[in-house]
Parts: C-alpha cells; sequence; structure tokens
C-alpha cells in the first residue's frame, strides 16, 4: 500500500514568483469623518462668544484706565479691573466641556452675572471706608479668588457645565468658592465707590448669584459624583449660612 502524503504549498513558495505570493491583508486607511453642521455651529458660538468677551473687558479696561489716570489713588479700580480680568480671562482660555445647560434662564444668568462691570459707575462715589482698607478687602476677595480657579484647573467655565467634579482645594470647605471671593471683592469696591448706582448694580449681581448657583447645582444633580460631594460639603458660598 502507498501511503497518501499531503501536499505541502509552503514548500514551493520560494519557486514561486513573487506575483503569486499572497500579499498580506493591509487594513484600510481610516478617514477621519467631518464635523457635522451642529459640531461647526456651537464652535461658531463658542469662538464668537469667547471675542465679544474679550472686546467688551478689553472696553472696559480701556475706561477704567482713563478714570485710574484721572485720580491714581484709586487702588479699587485697578482691582476692579483685576478680579473682571481674571473671571473673563480665564473663561477666554478653559476648555470646552462635553456637556453645557444651553437654556434660557441659566444662559442670560451667567452671561449678566459676568458682564456686570459694564454696568457699574466708575466715577468717584462716596466713601464708607477709606481707599486702603477697600482696597485691601478687595486684594483679599481676588486672592481667594485664585486659590478657588486653581483648585479648579481649567475646569472653569460661565455657562453651567459639567466639567469634572474638583473637590479639593477651596472646594473642601464650600461648594462654590469662587462666589465668595466675588462677594468680598465687590464689597471692598462698593464701599469706597458707594452711590445709588453702584448699590443697584450690586445688589442685582448678589441675586443673579444666588441665582446662578441655583442653576448650577441643579444642572449638576444628574451627576451622582456631585451627589456624593453635596452630601459631604454641606455649605455652597457661607458655611452656617448658605
Amino acid at each position: 500500500m502507498h501511503s497518501e502524503k499531503k501536499f505541502d504549498a509552503s514548500s514551493i513558495e520560494g519557486w514561486l514568483p513573487d506575483a503569486y505570493v499572497a500579499a498580506p491583508i493591509v487594513p484600510p486607511l481610516a478617514v477621519p469623518s467631518l464635523p457635522d453642521r451642529r459640531s461647526l455651529r456651537e464652535m461658531a458660538v463658542e469662538v464668537s462668544v469667547r471675542l465679544a468677551g474679550g472686546l467688551a473687558l478689553g472696553a472696559f479696561a480701556f475706561v477704567a484706565w482713563l478714570q485710574w489716570s484721572a485720580a491714581p489713588e484709586r487702588i479699587t479700580l485697578l482691582l476692579l479691573v483685576a478680579t473682571s480680568s481674571l473671571t473673563v480671562g480665564l473663561a477666554l482660555f478653559t476648555r470646552v466641556p462635553a456637556k453645557r445647560d444651553w437654556r434660557l434662564v441659566p444662559v442670560v444668568v451667567s452671561v449678566c452675572g459676568t458682564f456686570y462691570f459694564l454696568a457699574v459707575r466708575l466715577e468717584p462715589g462716596m466713601r464708607l471706608i477709606p481707599e486702603n482698607v477697600g482696597a485691601f478687602v478687595c486684594g483679599v476677595g481676588i486672592l481667594w479668588q485664585l486659590y478657588a480657579k486653581a483648585s479648579l484647573r481649567r475646569s472653569f467655565g460661565i455657562v453651567p457645565a459639567n466639567r469634572g467634579i474638583v473637590s479639593s482645594g477651596a472646594y473642601r470647605w464650600v461648594r462654590h468658592p469662587i462666589y465668595l471671593g466675588y462677594v468680598i471683592a465687590d464689597m471692598g469696591f462698593l464701599l469706597t465707590n458707594f452711590g445709588a448706582w453702584n448699590v443697584t448694580v450690586y445688589g442685582g449681581l448678589l441675586a443673579l448669584q444666588v441665582i446662578r448657583i441655583l442653576q448650577e447645582e441643579r444642572f449638576l444633580a444628574s451627576d451622582p459624583a456631585y451627589g456624593e460631594y453635596r452630601a459631604k460639603v454641606r455649605y455652597r458660598v457661607l458655611p452656617g449660612l448658605f
């Protein structure tokens, strides 16, 4: 009996021309997908808002500089520009979040609460406290803002959004520490530039900031991580009060 041998094709691959040797399978190149119309629209809105914010801040800083040039002792005026630049400037370079609250009320409240400085009366007003004391109070508020915003890193923004839950740094003490810095700095400026118009502006600002805080918490309520954080840190801005 003759044993049947199986034919091994690999034994003759070296004898075959290259055209007959099986070529390796190369996966097709991945073609990057183009952004859809909605993404392009959101990108256009993002760029437009940031440009408008930068222009508004620049115009305000120029007018404030003119006022300060006429009265260089008004340190609180410079500090108002500093705290406004700190807020808007960081918002210009913050990362774009994956999810934001584009409802009308949160957007209007956030924009008005951020660009309130455009409504502040910059001309000298009544001084309820000395300029140096007001400047010190403003400085304390700005330093606290810096600490709180450094805790957020690039998670800072204007419109309510979920940029990740932060529970370290200033956020160990209250859930919205940046607003505490705003209140302190605003009080320093108001008490050294007192007047009916500025009282109205800052009174309205305080109401807007409270609404803004509540809107932010409402937006983040669906995140389980924020629920755990809220259970650990009881107060929003002022320990024992709010």
